[in-house]
C-alpha cells in the first residue's frame, strides 16, 4: 500500500496529473471563442506545480519501494521542465489561433508529457524509466501532427511515431537482458548484485547498449537523428521549440541518471562508444546545418549538434568527475533552453499561417522592422556559437572541462573546431536579420514576442554570473546511490 511519504515524494507529479485531468474536464465547458482560459488554466496547474516542486529543493528520499527518488537531479530537471512547459504554453496561445487550431486537448497533451519528463528525472528503477518514457512521448505522437489535415504536419508524426516505436522497444529489450543479468530492475538491486561481482557481465553490457540506443533516439544524436529534421519541421512550431529543450533534458536525465548509478561500472566499456557518438553528433549535425535554407531544419540539425556536445560531457562518467559531468551537463541545458526558446519564438512572431518553416531571406530587415525581436535574435544566435562571455560560451567551457579533466582532450578539441564552425550558419541568420533589407510582417499577438525577449534577458543575465550558477548546479547534483 502506498504511504503518506510516497505522495510527498511524488506530488509534484501528482499535482500535474491530476491537473491536467482538471483541464481535459473543464475545457469541455469552455467556448470555442474563448480557448485561452484553457492556456491559463494550463499555466496556472505548472506554476502550482512548480512551486511545490521549488519546496523540495534541498531534500532526498524514496518512494514506491524505491522505484522513484528525489534527489537534487530530480528537482532540478523538474523545474526546467515547467518552466519549459510555461513557454511552451505563451507561445501556443497567439499561434495556435493564428492557425485555426485552438483546441484543448493541446495543452492537456502537454501536462502529460511534462509529468513524463518528472517521472523520468526521478525514476531509480527501468521499469520506471520505459513507463515515463512511453508517458512523455505518447502525447508528442499527437501534438506533432496537431496541425491535420496539413501533410507535414501528419508526415511529421508519423516518422516522431515509428521511430518512437523502435526506440521504445530496444529499451525494453536492453531492460529485459539487465533483468536477465541481474534478476532486478530497480537500481539499488542491480548496483549491489554488479558490484558483489555476481551480475553478467556480458548481458549487462548488451542491455547497456541496447538501452543507449533507445534513449539516443530521444535525444536525437547520430546516428538515431532521422526523425528530428522532419519532425522539428512538420510539428507546429510551439511544440517544436517545447520538444527542442524539454524531450532532449527528458532524454539525457534518463541518460544520465541510469548510466551514473546502473552501468558506472561498465564505464570502461562503455567510453570509446560514447567517444564517437559525441564526436559524430557534433560533426555531422554542424556539418549538415550549413546547407540548411529552412531555418527549421538548421535548428534542427543544430540540436543533433548540441545533443553531442552535452553527450561529451558525460563520455568519462565513471570516473572521479561525474559530479561535474552531471553539473556541466544540466548547465548547459540551461543554457540551451533560454537560447532554444528566444530564437523559436522569434521565428513564431514572424511566421504565417500554414507555414512549414521560414527561410533565412524570411529574417532580412527584422532588426529595422522590430529591434527588440532583432536583438533578441542576435543575442540567442551569439550564445549559440559560443561567443565568449554569453551563455552559450560558459556552458561549452564547462563541457569541454569535463572532457579535459577526464583525459579526453582530443574529443574537446573536437568540440571547439565544430563550434567554429557553427558561427557560418548562426552569424548567416544573423546577417540577414540586422544587415538585408526586407519587410517581414509581425502576426498578430505579443505572447511570442514577450517570450523572445524575456528569454533573451535571461541569457544575458545569467551570462553575468556564470561560476555562481555552476556551483549552485554541483551542490544540486546529489543523487541517491
Amino acid at each position: 500500500m502506498p504511504t503518506p511519504n510516497d505522495f510527498l515524494v511524488t506530488l509534484p507529479v501528482l499535482v500535474l496529473l491530476a491537473w491536467a485531468l482538471l483541464v481535459l474536464l473543464a475545457d469541455l465547458w469552455i467556448p470555442e471563442s474563448k480557448k485561452n482560459l484553457t492556456a491559463v488554466l494550463t499555466a496556472v496547474g505548472l506554476v502550482f506545480s512548480l512551486a511545490v516542486t521549488v519546496t523540495q529543493i534541498g531534500k532526498t528520499g524514496s518512494a514506491f519501494n524505491g522505484m522513484i527518488m528525489l534527489d537534487g537531479f530530480s528537482t532540478t530537471l523538474s523545474i526546467l521542465f515547467m518552466i519549459s512547459g510555461l513557454a511552451a504554453v505563451a507561445l501556443a496561445v497567439d499561434y495556435l489561433k493564428r492557425n485555426n487550431a485552438e483546441r484543448g486537448e493541446y495543452y492537456t497533451l502537454l501536462l502529460f508529457s511534462i509529468a513524463g519528463m518528472m517521472l523520468m528525472a526521478s525514476a531509480a528503477d527501468l521499469i520506471i524509466v520505459f513507463l515515463a518514457l512511453e508517458l512523455l512521448s505518447i502525447p508528442l505522437y499527437v501534438l506533432a501532427g496537431f496541425f491535420r489535415p496539413n501533410l507535414a504536419s501528419e508526415e511529421a508524426a508519423l516518422k516522431y511515431f515509428l521511430m518512437g516505436a523502435f526506440s521504445s522497444a530496444f529499451l525494453l529489450f536492453g531492460v529485459a537482458w539487465v533483468y536477465g543479468a541481474t534478476g532486478h530492475t530497480d537500481f539499488k538491486g542491480i548496483i549491489d548484485l554488479t558490484a558483489a561481482g555476481k551480475a553478467n557481465p556480458i548481458l549487462m553490457l548488451v542491455g547497456g547498449g541496447l538501452i543507449l540506443v533507445g534513449l539516443g533516439f530521444k535525444v536525437g544524436v547520430f546516428p538515431f537523428h532521422g526523425w528530428v529534421p522532419d519532425t522539428y519541421q512538420g510539428a507546429p512550431s510551439s511544440i517544436g521549440a517545447f520538444m527542442t529543450v524539454a524531450t532532449k533534458a527528458a532524454g539525457f536525465a534518463g541518460l544520465l541518471r541510469v548510466f551514473a548509478q546502473v552501468f558506472s561500472a561498465q564505464s570502461l566499456a562503455t567510453t570509446d562508444i560514447l567517444w564517437v557518438l559525441a564526436a559524430a553528433s557534433m560533426i555531422y549535425g554542424n556539418v549538415t546545418a550549413i546547407a540548411q535554407a529552412n531555418v527549421k531544419r538548421m535548428l534542427a540539425y543544430s540540436s543533433i549538434a548540441n545533443a553531442g556536445y552535452i553527450l561529451m560531457a558525460f563520455v568519462p562518467f565513471g570516473g572521479a568527475v561525474i559530479l561535474q559531468s552531471l553539473s556541466s551537463a544540466v548547465f548547459y541545458l540551461m543554457a540551451y533552453a533560454l537560447t532554444s526558446f528566444t530564437v523559436w519564438a522569434v521565428m513564431i512572431a514572424i511566421e504565417p499561417a500554414g507555414s512549414d518553416g521560414l527561410t533565412f531571406e524570411d529574417f532580412s530587415g527584422l532588426a529595422k522592422k522590430n529591434p527588440w525581436l532583432g536583438g533578441a535574435l542576435l543575442i540567442s544566435m551569439l550564445s549559440f556559437t559560443g561567443l565568449p562571455l554569453t551563455m552559450g560560451f560558459w556552458g561549452k567551457f564547462y563541457l569541454f572541462k569535463t572532457a579535459v579533466d577526464g583525459g579526453f582532450n582530443s574529443l574537446a578539441l573536437i568540440g571547439l573546431l565544430t563550434s567554429l564552425v557553427s558561427a557560418y550558419y548562426y552569424l548567416r541568420l544573423v546577417m540577414f536579420a540586422w544587415f538585408k533589407s526586407g519587410e517581414p510582417e509581425l502576426q498578430p499577438g505579443k505572447w511570442a514576442g514577450s517570450v523572445a525577449i524575456v528569454m533573451a534577458a535571461g541569457v544575458l543575465l545569467l551570462s553575468l554570473f556564470p561560476n555562481p550558477l555552476f556551483q549552485v548546479c554541483v551542490n544540486l547534483m546529489t543523487v541517491i546511490r
